[in-house]
């Protein structure tokens, strides 16, 4: 039985399940001949009678309707299985959950009730991480070498790893040789996942690791981008304990932030570790070293040692 164009799409990796998202819906928007025909809700205020209203809608100048509710957290994706007892054929309907559904999901249950497909994206790792970051490359037409130096990374998300590949290919789609040499000077990604450790080494006090960290950093980063990855996440920190305070759980925040998930899981468990006013005088102390450094007042690198012992 061939699968109808109802698509739900969850899972631990929220860069894979909107990369699906935007691909499914780039497919299904080219065969429309207006703008009328595409409906986009918000997952924050969707019901189950808004979602039936919008899948039951008949087209009017287009074949079909495509019908998109995408971030709907986990919490909210349940309720919403009520809402898909009907998809007319003139309906094609995509859902995209912040999180993974649970075994047994109602929601997973009728998206397969009515002929449609449910696809769980887990991050992948060890070799898994490593056929992706291949074909990734080959769909960007760059040589197996760049697929090869990524490969060596470990930790970094699939987002930052897809942006160093269309840097890479854009490098190269401007007449420029991509030699061994190259890839490793243009590639950023290893100092980024150094430079998150030393976040992940933060809280609730900088400890050993994160000492060791800084002066490896210290080696080959300005004191300054250094110091601007700390008040990142700080205030990613900081933002996230505001949510946990009003009681959403790590889906619902992860659904509401930009960040990746996997930084956001990072920053929530943080947050537990340390008070508002401690990060929000962590988030001054950087802001006082700029200045002291912008001024001349301070050597950076010293003035950086100072600030982390100062978090």
């Amino acid at each position: 039985m061939t699968s109808r164009p109802i698509l739900l799409l969850h899972g631990d990796e929220l860069f894979l399940v909107e990369d699906e998202a935007r691909r499914t819906l780039h497919e299904w928007r080219r065969g429309l001949v207006s703008e009328l025909g595409y409906e986009s809700l918000d997952p924050s205020g969707v019901t189950p009678g808004r979602l039936r209203e919008a899948i039951l809608q008949v087209p009017f100048l287009d074949p079909y309707r495509v019908v998109a509710v995408r971030g709907i957290t986990v919490r909210a994706a349940e309720g919403l299985a009520s809402a898909l007892s009907e998809v007319p054929e003139s309906t094609r309907l995509l859902l995209t959950v912040a999180g993974r559904l649970p075994a047994g999901s109602r929601l997973a249950k009728a998206v397969a009730a009515v002929g449609g497909t449910g696809r769980l994206h887990q991050r992948p790792r060890g070799r898994a991480l490593g056929d992706w970051i291949r074909a990734r490359a080959r769909e960007y037409g760059l040589p197996p070498l760049v697929a090869a130096a990524l490969g060596r990374v470990t930790g970094a998300d699939l987002g930052i790893i897809d942006a160093e590949l269309r840097k890479l290919a854009a490098y190269q789609a401007g007449g420029f040789a991509l030699d061994q040499r190259t890839v490793e000077e243009l590639l950023v990604v290893g100092r980024q996942e150094e430079i998150f450790r030393l976040t992940d080494h933060l809280l609730p006090r900088p400890d050993a690791e994160a000492w060791r960290l800084l002066q490896d950093l210290l080696q080959r980063e300005k004191p300054t981008t250094i110091a601007y990855a700390l008040a990142r996440h700080l205030a990613t920190v900081l933002e996230v304990q505001a949510y946990r305070r009003r009681g959403l759980t790590l889906a619902e925040v992860q659904s509401r932030m930009r960040q990746h998930a996997y930084v956001v899981q990072k920053a929530y468990e943080a947050a537990g570790t340390v008070d508002a006013e401690r990060l929000e005088a962590g988030l001054r102390a950087v802001l006082a070293y700029e200045w002291e450094v912008k001024s001349g007042q301070i050597d950076p690198a010293l003035g950086l040692e100072v600030l982390l012992a100062r978090l």
